[in-house]
């Protein structure tokens, strides 16, 4: 069963684009990690999955009473 989707996913600071045409699809049970240098999008990509930004384009789903949570770092 598929728990998040997001397809197209795209955003962009300025020149600088940190998310391209971006798919992801998270199932029940998957175990995943979200890895890159600074700078790649990773927090980024994040606060789009969580609602706390807008993507310049693209969608995403969560299915049923889904919910994202994750811990910034200081």
């Amino acid at each position: 069963m598929v728990l998040l989707a997001a397809e197209g996913l795209s955003k962009t600071f300025g020149d600088k684009t940190v998310l391209n045409a971006v798919d992801i699809e998270i199932r029940r049970g998957d175990h995943i990690s979200l890895v890159g240098p600074n700078g790649a999008g990773k927090t980024t990509l994040l606060r789009i999955l969580t609602g706390q930004q807008p993507a310049d384009g693209g969608r995403t789903n969560l299915v049923g009473t889904t919910t994202i949570g994750y811990l910034e770092q200081p």
